[in-house]
């Protein structure tokens, strides 16, 4: 299926709000699951990540509309509609909810402490006391970590190797959130080695990126870094082309940025978070608790280099570095 058609089919039917529900086509036993997700329906590949979460449901037995049933809502990084969002899906009494980043957890374990919840791409769920510990998660959460803070260290190597002139880097980050924290202080501490200066960005909304992006971009020698979480997920586009105005090399938190028009991205594989994440539905569908599940680590991560955006700001990816690439667009 094509993403236009999967975005279309996604969308229809849908309240203004935004939600929407596969409704069964068949009488029998019906399972009933709720997904939270921190980004809208049309953002970067996220028709493919919720492709791929159903299809390797469906892969275990359960079909969409005969014996499972999925609520979505879709909080586009806004705090207060995914404290709104998270109560809904909530009230609906599903038997397991599926959510992305820290942000949605949190609200949903405000919401619950009962309804099972299985998340993808969340940093340090234990330091931000999301779960008691990684091999015993403890409540009604479990799931899989997005990245481990050491990470912020190698965006800013990949940056200068790409663009070995930058000397100072301007950190995008959400600082309402523990992996914006976490996320600048290993940048911060790889900074002094590699002759940097840093500098954050904290955003709040699409103005707040705007306005610390013009400003920065007037320093001389300069570069980003796009750290992840709900609020610069969804203002992925805008960055991308703010840093292609203002002649910023930068570098993302995951590739299919890069693929998006971005210089280059590092970082987790979110489909492989998606199917491993549809295995632990699975399995509490069928009778296991979260507590019960270890949250999994993140071993997958995979980079992609923009040649056409190092080209249109001057720059020679070197060739041991393309080596290195999963994948380079050309």
């Amino acid at each position: 299926m094509r993403r236009r058609d999967f975005i279309t089919l996604l969308v229809s039917g849908a309240a203004a709000a935004g939600p929407f529900a596969v409704r069964a086509q068949q009488a029998g036993p019906m399972r009933r699951v709720g997904v939270l997700h921190a980004l809208r329906p049309d953002d970067g590949d996220v028709a493919n990540r919720i492709t791929a979460f159903a299809q390797a449901l469906q892969s275990s037995g359960w079909t969409i509309g005969r014996n499972m049933r999925i609520d979505y809502r879709w909080s586009a990084g806004d705090a207060a509609a995914t404290r709104k969002y998270a109560d809904e899906l909530i009230a609906l009494a599903p038997d397991v909810v599926l959510t992305s980043g820290a942000a949605a957890l949190t609200e949903l374990l405000r919401a619950t402490r009962n309804v099972p919840i299985v998340f993808v791409l969340v940093a340090d769920p234990v330091g931000a006391g999301l779960v008691d510990s990684l091999a015993h998660p403890g409540g009604n959460a479990t799931g899989f970590t997005a990245l481990e803070y050491g990470l912020g260290g190698k965006w800013l190597e990949l940056l200068k190797q790409i663009a070995p002139g930058v000397k100072q880097v301007a950190v995008i980050r959400d600082s309402a959130i523990s992996v914006g924290i976490g996320l600048f202080g290993a940048i911060q501490s790889a900074a002094p080695s590699l002759g940097v200066e840093i500098s954050p960005i904290n955003v709040r909304d699409a103005n707040e990126i705007e306005r610390g992006i013009a400003s920065f971009a007037g320093r001389p020698n300069s570069g980003l870094i796009v750290t992840p979480g709900g609020l610069t997920g969804v203002q992925n586009d805008l960055i991308i082309r703010l840093a292609a105005r203002y002649n910023l090399p930068a570098v993302y938190s995951g590739p299919t940025q890069a693929a998006a028009g971005g210089l280059a991205g590092y970082g987790p594989d979110p489909l492989d978070q998606y199917r491993r994440a549809a295995g632990y539905v699975d399995r509490i569908l069928k009778g296991e608790r979260p507590a019960d599940l270890p949250v999994q680590q993140q071993t997958k991560f995979e980079l992609a280099i923009n040649l056409k955006t190092a080209k249109a700001l001057g720059l020679t990816v070197p060739d041991t570095l393309l080596a290195l690439a999963d994948e380079v667009i050309e």
